[in-house]
This record gives structure tokens, C-alpha cells and sequence, in this order.
């Protein structure tokens, strides 16, 4: 479905960026070597946020921001794809298409188990998407109310969807960024609550029966970053490490972001059905890198599960529309499982990739750490384990290929830093080429997980996160540690990652 029209034409045109008609059989460039191996991309054109991630009879759901007609951001449909485990993925048709509403933009999914919408049965309960409509007609002629709340509902598993006929449920109020609901069934409230996305806040509303809404209270004019609009929150209650039960808010927010550009931050605090607080007084960010934005929560992850799954868009809108991908632009990051800890008077949001991954790492050697001093050959795709006992000073891991393009990895017991500066284009935006640093209070282990283009690290069981892609002339086949002047006492291991079918 082709819906150009001038917002888009003008929007490339600033961008310098020229619409390519794609096709699923497009030829391979050079380019195409920057794909993914392990990371979940649409399969063709163009992705952003993840959208409507619910879980249903035995498959994950991901619909995700599409413009299945060009490589660079236009017209929002929900593009879809299921998995059994997260990794590998089966692509299905568009699932929500633009109309005379406007465009599909970001929203939730959620199984309608209880029939409270009256869409599906008990037998046969309804999926239902809950996503903003952003009617860029009405955006040109000047309005600010062309984002409204809307639903669509499937009975055969998401395989197909039909729009709510009384579209919207919840009518713009007069603001113009009023987007990206996150909504879940409460049981503790026996209600629906949603999060929405309300310029620089959270606006709370609550449902019987997702068709009828409440404006319950917002959050965050006073709390948190503000260096731009706030988007794609999450609301989820979560067992801290020692046995106390917490509520975690997630909010987007773009510029603004802790590197530049995006950045998601979190908040840790209380909420009782209407309302939530927080004794919160810094702002805390959920990645140190650049390349992790808007992602949220699965839904309805069954209690035998009992985990929070997680996956956000590996990209920044600083440069989204420049990056070196051509037939498919943007990757989802690995799905995470979040946890909680607490650290004295405060708590840590920690991230760790699924359980999952195991599955697809083969181990290929390891060893003492000191023995990369001469350096090792890698793969294209890999995960390089650290488990530190000791260590005084700074020690650095160099990623490097035949072009002599190199990846820098620094770490101490006070501070983490990945530079990417010296790792091939680095011109697509000013921010770029900066070195990305994280505090430490002591390193215990490190994961690294390298992809053909991107670099995740997991640092002390997640509580310290960097996300980076990188575009280098060539794969990073190369690795070597470099500890001048450190003395160090650790441990690697080296998987080599694969994949038996197409992500």
C-alpha cells in the first residue's frame, strides 16, 4: 500500500534522504553485509518501535513501526512477526494499515481474556491493539489534535485484525504530542490501565472494558529528563531482589537522551490504581549507549514464565535515517529479561539477554584474559564473556578489522566506556562519534555480544548497560586486550553465534 503524500515528501526532502522502491527480492549490495545475524529486522524497508508485544498460545508477538514502501520513515502501518523463543521469527503480513484516520503509530497489544470488550468469547478471547492514530492530514492544516487513542481486535491469533468501528475511544484534549498507549490488565485493580505518552509527561487512564476510558492523574512535568517530547512509557510492578514489591515506570524521550538524541529513562516508586509517585531524584537511564529506544514490556508472559521480557529499537533519531543499512533499515536490540536490585537506599533496573541466547552459542574456546594480549580471530557474530575476580587499573578490549577500523572497549572499577570513533562512518550525525561512559561502583563480569554492526555490553549482571551500532568497512574479526600497567585476574569465554534459519 503506497500513501506518500507532501508531510512524507517533506520530511525526506530535510532528511536529504531519496525514497527507494523496494521489493522482497531486492539484489544484494554491499551494504546488505551490515545486516544482522542474531537481531531481529523487518524484512524489508524500513522499522522503528516495537509495537504490541503480548504473548498468546505459545508465541511472542512483535508488530513493530513499518513503512513497507521505502527505506527511510513514512507512513506508519504495524508490521508483525511471532516467535516460539524470541530468536527465531516468523514474518507475517502487515497487520495494521494507514486509513482515513490517519497513520498507525505506536501502541500496546493485550489477550482479552475476560471478554470485557465483548469483541471475542471466553473460549475464543479477543487480541486486542491498542495504538495511536496520527492523522497527517489534519496535521498540515495546522491542527493540534491529530493524534488520537484507538483499537483494532483479532480472533485467529493476530493473523488478521478488524479496526473498532467507534474509533477513537479516547479523543485528543488539545495537545499535540498525545501518543504510544501501553496498556495491561491490572488484577490487583481488576482494571485496564493505560500510559500514555503526553509531551513532557505520563497521562494515567484506567477501563473496564478498553472501550471506555478515565482520566486517572499524570506524572513526570516535575520528574525525570525534559530535553524533549516523551514517548512509548511503560507501567509494570516488579519483585525487587530482596523480596519487596516496586513499580518501575518506563518513559522515552527524544532529544534528550543520556549520549544524545533518544534515551529511555525509568522511574522506581509506588502506584495504587490511579496514581503514581516516586522518592526518585535523579534521573536514571535505562542504557548508557546511543542505540536503545522505546522499548517496553511483553504482555501477558504466563505466571510459569513469571518473567519481564523487554526488546527496544536499536537505533537514535539522530541519525535513523542515514544509517548504512539498505534493503532493510533498523534492528530490534537482543530481548532482555529486566530485574530489579536493591543497592543500599536505592535500586538498580538490570537487564540481562533471554535465557534464550544460550541456545545459539557455541563455545569456542576460553581461558585467562591475558592470553588476548596477542590477540584472537572472531567471527562476524559473537558473545565474549568476562568473569573478573581482581582487577587494578584499566584494562581496554580493541575490535579491529583488515581496514584497521577499531572498536574500543575501556573498563576500570569506576567507569565503562565503548568508543566507536575510530569504527568506519562515523559522519551520520554529530553525536556519533562519542565516547559512550557508565559509572561503576566495582566490575564483577562483563558480556559483550557483537553483531555484523552493533555492540551490546551487559556489565555486573546487567546493571550497567551500553548499546551501540557501529559501520565498519569490513567485519570486526579481531580482538586483543590491552592492560598497560594493570593487574588484572580474569577469565573469558568465547561463542561463536549462529542461527540455523533466517531472523
Amino acid at each position: 500500500m503506497k500513501y506518500l503524500n507532501a508531510f512524507i515528501v517533506l520530511f525526506c526532502l530535510m532528511e536529504s534522504c531519496q525514497f527507494k522502491q523496494k521489493s522482497m527480492n531486492s539484489e544484494q549490495t554491499e551494504e546488505d553485509s551490515y545486516q544482522s545475524v542474531y537481531h531481529f529486522t523487518t524484512p524489508s524497508n524500513w522499522m522503528n518501535d516495537p509495537n504490541g508485544m503480548v504473548y498468546y498460545a505459545g508465541e511472542f508477538h512483535l508488530f513493530y513501526q513499518h513503512f513497507p514502501d521505502s527505506n527511510v520513515w513514512g507512513p506508519m502501518h504495524w508490521g508483525h512477526a511471532v516467535s516460539e523463543d524470541m530468536i527465531h521469527w516468523e514474518h507475517l503480513p502487515i497487520a495494521l494499515y494507514p486509513d482515513s484516520l490517519g497513520f498507525i503509530f505506536s501502541g500496546s497489544a493485550v489477550v482479552d481474556y475476560d471478554n470485557t470488550t465483548g469483541f471475542g468469547s471466553e473460549l475464543n478471547p479477543a487480541m486486542v491493539s491498542i495504538f495511536t492514530y496520527s492523522n497527517q492530514q489534519e496535521e498540515l492544516k495546522g491542527s493540534i489534535t491529530f493524534q488520537n487513542q484507538a483499537l483494532a481486535y483479532s480472533l485467529d491469533s493476530g493473523r488478521t485484525w478488524t479496526k473498532y468501528a467507534d474509533n477513537p475511544v479516547i479523543s485528543n484534549p488539545g495537545i499535540k504530542d498525545f501518543r504510544d498507549p501501553k496498556v495491561t490488565w491490572m488484577e490487583e485493580f481488576d482494571k485496564w490501565v493505560m500510559v500514555l505518552a503526553v509531551k513532557d509527561h505520563v497521562s494515567i487512564y484506567s477501563s473496564k472494558n478498553l472501550l471506555e476510558w478515565t482520566h486517572e492523574s499524570d506524572f513526570g512535568k516535575e520528574e525525570g529528563a525534559h530535553g524533549g517530547v516523551w514517548e512509548c512509557p511503560d507501567l509494570f510492578r516488579i519483585q525487587d531482589d530482596q523480596g519487596n514489591w516496586k513499580w518501575v515506570m518506563l518513559v522515552s524521550i527524544n532529544p534528550g537522551g543520556y549520549q544524545g538524541g533518544s534515551g529511555t529513562q525509568y522511574f522506581v516508586g509506588e502506584f495504587d490504581g490511579r496514581v503514581f509517585s516516586t522518592n526518585q531524584e535523579k534521573v536514571k537511564w535505562i542504557d548508557y549507549g546511543a542505540d536503545n529506544y522505546a522499548g517496553v514490556l511483553w504482555n501477558n508472559i504466563p505466571d510459569s514464565d513469571g518473567r519481564k521480557l523487554f526488546v527496544g529499537w536499536m537505533s537514535n533519531w539522530a541519525y535513523a535515517n542515514k544509517v548504512s543499512l539498505v534493503n532493510r533499515r533498523n534492528m530490534m536490540t537482543i530481548p532482555r529479561e529486566v530485574s530489579l536490585r536493591r543497592k543500599e537506599n536505592d535500586h538498580v533496573l538490570a537487564m540481562v539477554p533471554i535465557r534464550e541466547m544460550e541456545s545459539i552459542g557455541v563455545l569456542s574456546t576460553s581461558g585467562a584474559l591475558t592470553e588476548l594480549e596477542k590477540g584472537m580471530q572472531t567471527n562476524e557474530a559473537y558473545r565474549l564473556d568476562v568473569q573478573i575476580e581482581s582487577m587494578e587499573g584499566t584494562v581496554e578490549l580493541v575490535f579491529t578489522n583488515e581496514d584497521k577500523d577499531s572498536l574500543f572497549l575501556s573498563v576500570s572499577n569506576n567507569e565503562l566506556i565503548v568508543d566507536r570513533s575510530g569504527c568506519g562512518n562515523v559522519s551520520l550525525a554529530t553525536i556519533f562519534s562519542r565516547q559512550h561512559k557508565a559509572s561503576l561502583d566495582g566490575i564483577r563480569n562483563l558480556s559483550i555480544f557483537l553483531d555484523r554492526s552493533s555492540m551490546e555490553v551487559f556489565a555486573n549482571d546487567g546493571e550497567v548497560n551500553i548499546t551501540d551500532l557501529f559501520f565498519t568497512r569490513s567485519p570486526l574479526q579481531r580482538v586483543q586486550m590491552v592492560a598497560s600497567e594493570a593487574d588484572i585476574q580474569a577469565r573469558f569465554e568465547y561463542r561463536k553465534i549462529e542461527v540455523e534459519e533466517p531472523i
